[in-house]
């Protein structure tokens, strides 16, 4: 008698690279503008050079880098996970705030009132600082708080939504009850938050002056850093095990339940990984912008993030960075051209994509592609 064969063991196939050699190099070429070109552009060439990149240039593009984040974390959620949220301008008002307290600390006795309260408290006859900014003087709890606070409410909110399997329409719209909640909350005096003001006239970052050329670099090139590594990580995720069932979920929630998955953990995890990010975002945006109050926590701005993540495209990752950039400086172009008519603009291009571009300009820019590579190959 034979004996009977064994099985061949099963075969996965081999784990695709993070980038393609294209990818590398465009990462590599975009880390060398960030690190280098940018600097030598802004710092060493002289201002009437054709090629020097402008102090308001450096600010404008640090302050879009980091919308660009908040468009990469909606992706994640929206794209990769098919959760819609209108309400992630919270998170990233909160780590500007807790970045502006610190840097609110930092001010020290140069406030108009010489105390070593912030301005706001002494015009309110305050006496001491509220129990919330007990660690606000420490760099490096700021440091953990940036990504613990939105990280931990989002945590809170998003266990008791997931669990209660709220979604759809009806999570957009809690996460915008949510956001205007908080934003009615900040716009109280007595929350020491600043109010309707927030915080502004900062001065200094680590103890050095926050108003001057190097540090505008210096926060330029760390955000820039933080986008790009952000973009790493995230791609990373969505091509493990981890990000093939959060597209699963995305798909067929349903039918990921019935093959053993349970839901929560993931949608919680990659839920609180993009607040965390928002919240990032906001810290480096507040010494760059040099003021952070409740209006960050709109409802506008928080569709906004999602407009950035549509125009440029869902589920590509780079494609919201593109929305971002792309949108954004529009933005700066018509409000200063035409201010009365940039809202008109903003809804038709939302409408105009959701019809003729469901798939963003990156998902145009491939359709193109494809239809020119058929061309070719056409006899």
């Amino acid at each position: 008698m034979t004996e009977p064969s064994l099985p061949l063991p099963l075969q996965l196939p081999a784990p695709a690279p993070l980038l393609t050699r294209a990818g590398w190099s465009a990462f590599a070429a975009a880390l060398v503008a960030v690190c280098a070109l940018a600097p030598v552009l802004n710092l060493w060439l002289p201002a009437g050079s054709m090629f020097h990149l402008s102090d308001y240039a450096v600010a404008l593009l640090g302050k879009i880098m980091c919308y660009a984040i908040c468009a990469l974390a909606m992706d994640l959620i929206w794209g990769y996970t098919g959760i819609l949220s209108l309400g992630h301008g919270l998170f990233f008002a909160l780590g500007g705030y807790v970045m502006g307290m610190y840097l609110m600390r930092q001010i020290g006795r140069d406030g108009n009132y010489k105390s070593t309260l912030p301005d706001f408290m002494v015009f309110l006859d305050w006496k001491e600082l509220p129990w919330h900014w007990a660690l606000s003087d420490s760099f490096l709890a700021t440091l953990l708080l940036i990504v613990a606070v939105p990280g931990g409410i989002a945590f809170v909110f998003g266990y008791f939504a997931f669990r209660s399997r709220i979604k759809g329409v009806y999570f957009s719209i809690i996460t915008q009850a949510m956001t205007y909640a908080a934003m009615l909350l900040f716009f109280r005096n007595e929350t020491g938050f600043g109010g309707n003001n927030g915080f502004t006239d900062f001065k200094r970052i680590l103890g050095q002056p926050i108003a001057t050329q190097n540090m505008r670099m210096a926060l330029f090139v760390l955000t820039g850093l933080a986008l790009l590594g952000f973009f790493l990580l995230a791609r990373w995720l969505v091509r493990s095990k981890f990000g093939r069932v959060l597209q699963a979920l995305r798909d067929a929630e349903s039918r990921v339940m019935f093959s053993g998955y349970s839901p929560l953990p993931y949608k919680l995890s990659v839920w609180t990984l993009s607040a965390m990010m928002c919240g990032v975002a906001g810290a480096l945006y507040v010494p760059q912008v040099g003021i952070i109050n409740p209006g960050e926590m709109s409802a506008a701005n928080s569709i906004e993030i999602a407009v950035w993540a549509a125009v440029g495209g869902r589920a590509t990752l780079i494609g919201p960075i593109v929305g971002a950039f792309v949108v954004n400086a529009a933005k700066s172009w018509l409000t200063v051209t035409a201010p009365e008519f940039w809202l008109y603009f903003l809804g038709a291009l939302f409408i105009a994509v959701t019809l003729f571009l469901p798939h963003g300009l990156v998902g145009l820019l491939k359709q193109l592609r494809g239809r020119a590579t058929k061309a070719e190959a056409a006899p």
